[in-house]
């Protein structure tokens, strides 16, 4: 599996690209999953882009922004337009979104057929730039349920409409992670890994809370020390190394937290895949 560092985790700290993927590199990761507002903040300092991090021998795993699936349709077009564009500058095929802003069960019928044809169109665009959509799992959107996730998949029903699987959001919604991803795991083409002291704590990922300096951190605790048990679920992806995932960090001590998480990502694959690994 190829891990990520998300620069979302260092929002809040002044922290260049150059040395965020040069720790990165140090480390052992193997690409950057680039959050949207990152990316155009660098769009006037084009010596950023996918050769450079190629010579690091790192890549763009994945571009995070939100594509607006409501609202105007001229604005809508401008916002994915510069999306696609700057996936093409990074090389990344891939591009995060949610499934809008409201949760599944307080959407109309109306509103959702609005909804999913809007993605549809952006899945459209984005199949002509060689590109994948990837929603995002995610409370308070069209993809917070099980149930709604598999009718968002066959309403849209385009070839580049992937997910991006957050495994914690998941669980928040009932079930068990490794049962669902075995009905999706055809669509999954980018994985999300963090995890929460207690299911009480969950708020602290509220965009509201999560997105804020002041902020929260409560409960926010490493991949495997949280309430959610990542043991079962990662075992059946590690040795795959066409699997992408990004450790999804936004709380404190970032560089330490991310360090140990993937120390004992490295552990579990050696003890799952002996034979593959040299360890």
């Amino acid at each position: 599996m190829q891990l990520s560092v998300c620069t979302i985790s260092f929002r809040h700290q002044l922290v260049s690209i150059d040395h965020i993927a040069r720790w990165a590199r140090r480390s052992g990761f193997d690409g950057i999953e680039l959050w949207g507002i990152h990316a155009r903040g660098l769009a006037s300092q084009p010596q950023y882009d996918a050769q450079w991090l190629k010579a690091m021998g790192l890549e763009i795993s994945m571009l995070s922004d939100y594509l607006p699936i409501v609202g105007d349709r001229v604005v809508a077009r401008q916002k994915c337009d510069l999306m696609y564009a700057m996936a093409k500058h990074w090389e990344t095929p891939k591009l995060r979104t949610f499934a809008g802003q409201v949760a599944s069960q307080l959407v109309s019928r109306p509103e959702r057929l609005a909804m999913t044809h809007r993605l549809r169109e952006i899945c459209q665009a984005a199949q002509g730039h060689g590109l994948e959509v990837l929603v995002e799992t995610h409370p308070n959107t069209l993809a917070d349920t099980p149930a709604s996730v598999l009718q968002l998949l066959e309403e849209v029903d385009h070839p580049a409409l992937k997910l991006n699987f957050d495994t914690l959001h998941v669980w928040e919604a009932g079930v068990d992670p490794t049962c669902f991803h075995r009905q999706v795991a055809a669509y999954v083409a980018h994985y999300h890994l963090k995890n929460i002291q207690s299911r009480e704590q969950l708020t602290a990922f509220a965009p509201e809370n999560v997105y804020s300096p002041a902020g929260t951190r409560q409960g926010m605790v490493s991949l495997f020390e949280g309430a959610l048990d990542y043991q079962v679920f990662l075992k059946t992806l590690m040795g795959d190394s066409t699997k992408s995932a990004s450790l999804e960090w936004f709380g404190h001590d970032v560089r330490e937290t991310l360090l140990k998480d993937k120390a004992l990502l490295d552990d579990l694959r050696c003890r799952v895949y002996p034979p593959e690994m040299v360890c």
